[in-house]
């Protein structure tokens, strides 16, 4: 039997967020849970899997470098420990940005080939919003992104960089992972799987894995709220005819140029007032983009809150807003509470006067006169209809469901309600004109239209 280690590090960190990344932050999955992440019999490819770890976070500001080091060093130890090894899967993110570090998945990664040693296989999944690197791909043998944002192919993908890695254990040739940057850095909003032109430019990418000598083909959107040389959209390729794979990596880098001038917002989208308009007097779901914490926003502002408050009367939901002083005090009893950019996210500040509260695991419910309002222990999105359900609450009883989000999940965009982005403030602003910009490659569409701007 083959041995195969499998970890890796996930997450995607704004370099606008005000708050760094630590040890908290990540939940750390080991043993067969880690296991069960990768829907691939080992087994009957003659591979037994050995567990590492991984660790994932709600994305966020950046990892602070005592934190990546000390990741980086506990598994390069488990590494270590694990050898001999024949191969290794990592299932990573691309887009995390560490102070001092320019290219921290290209270290990590670069790391553990000089452990495993040049004849090992190394494959690896990426996140679509990830970052690529020379470093990376020389480092690779094998390379599998999502095709979806948002992301419904995240098992499937950790799938196909498994199999990679099994047909070069096996006998198959040895792959090599190609790639072209492409100047073009965009956010997922602006380049959803589930509209044009994305959705057809990502339904061509198994037309091109079917070619002689290709195993996996990729379109890298790349990450938009880091300032970073690095950032960049890029077309990934593993094959094993090199020729071919150069030849396919720039077909699809010449694809996505081509529809430069289409990449648009994939649901309609306004600044608050006007959004606040549209949703006026109708059952809606709005999404408050510039705080996404999904997105690597810090999910604490209370913009919108303060606007409708202000407004007309509703009946209104705000799932949620960050603030575990807030929670605490809440927990305690208290019967006014203000939010609103208590973690460092800024905006303005909101007094809530309590007319029920209601604790459930992480969250306190707060109903007030003017709207009900989810508080959070800690950073995190709601985008699936349970974590509604799971807290006793039924959106038909409100006109107007405010989620921090940027493109609205699979199961918010089931709902029958008119939906809305609302381009807001915050640390993933969609407003890219707006964004520092000293160190993405001069030549980046749309930034190099905009000129370098300091101090967003």
């Amino acid at each position: 039997m083959k041995r195969v280690a499998v970890g890796g590090l996930h997450t995607e960190c704004s370099s606008y967020a005000p708050l760094q990344q630590v040890a908290g932050d990540f939940t750390r999955t080991t043993g067969q849970a880690l296991r069960d992440m990768v829907p691939f019999d080992f087994a009957a490819a003659g591979i037994t899997l050995l567990p590492l770890f991984h660790d994932r976070s709600v994305p966020g500001g950046p990892v602070s470098a005592t934190t990546f080091a000390d990741q980086f060093d506990q598994f390069m130890a488990a590494l270590h420990a694990a050898m001999p090894l024949d191969g290794v899967l990592l299932l990573m993110h691309g887009a995390m940005f560490v102070p001092g570090v320019d290219d921290p998945e290209g270290v990590f990664i670069r790391k553990v080939r000089d452990i495993v040693g040049p004849d090992a296989i190394i494959s690896a999944s990426f996140d679509l919003h990830g970052q690529v690197t020379d470093q990376i791909c020389a480092a690779l043998d094998g390379f599998a992104a999502y095709r979806t944002a948002p992301h419904v192919d995240v098992a499937d993908t950790h799938a196909r960089a498994a199999r990679i890695l099994a047909d070069a254990l096996n006998g198959g040739p040895r792959p090599v992972v190609h790639w072209v940057p492409i100047p073009i850095l965009v956010p997922g909003e602006m380049s959803s799987t589930f509209v044009e032109p994305c959705r057809s430019l990502y339904a061509t990418l198994p037309a091109y894995d079917r070619k002689d000598g290709i195993c996996d083909s990729n379109l890298m959107i790349g990450y938009v709220w880091a300032d970073s040389p690095r950032a960049t959209a890029a077309a990934v390729v593993t094959a094993t005819d090199p020729d071919a794979g150069r030849r396919c990596a720039k077909q699809i880098a010449q694809a996505y140029q081509g529809v430069r001038d289409r990449l648009v917002f994939d649901m309609q989208a306004a600044a608050l007032p006007a959004a606040l308009d549209a949703v006026a007097g109708r059952p809606a779901i709005l999404a408050d983009s510039g705080d996404n914490p999904t997105a690597g926003g810090m999910g604490d502002r209370a913009d919108v809150l303060y606007a409708v408050q202000r407004g007309a009367p509703c009946q209104a939901l705000f799932a949620g807003i960050a603030d575990p002083a807030g929670f605490a005090a809440l927990s305690d009893g208290a019967v006014e509470v203000t939010t609103g950019g208590t973690l460092g996210g800024g905006g303005p500040r909101v007094t809530l006067a309590v007319e029920n509260c209601r604790i459930v695991g992480d969250c306190a419910i707060v109903q007030t006169a003017a709207a009900t309002v989810v508080l959070t222990a800690r950073r995190r999105p709601f985008h699936n209809l349970s974590d509604f359900s799971v807290l006793g609450l039924a959106l038909d009883d409100f006109d107007l469901l405010v989620v921090k989000s940027g493109y609205l999940s699979p199961d918010l965009r089931t709902l029958p309600r008119f939906q809305i982005m609302a381009l807001t403030e915050g640390a993933v602003c969609q407003n890219l004109a707006k964004l520092e910009n000293n160190h993405r490659p001069r030549d980046t569409w749309p930034f190099c239209t905009f000129g370098p701007k300091a101090g967003g």
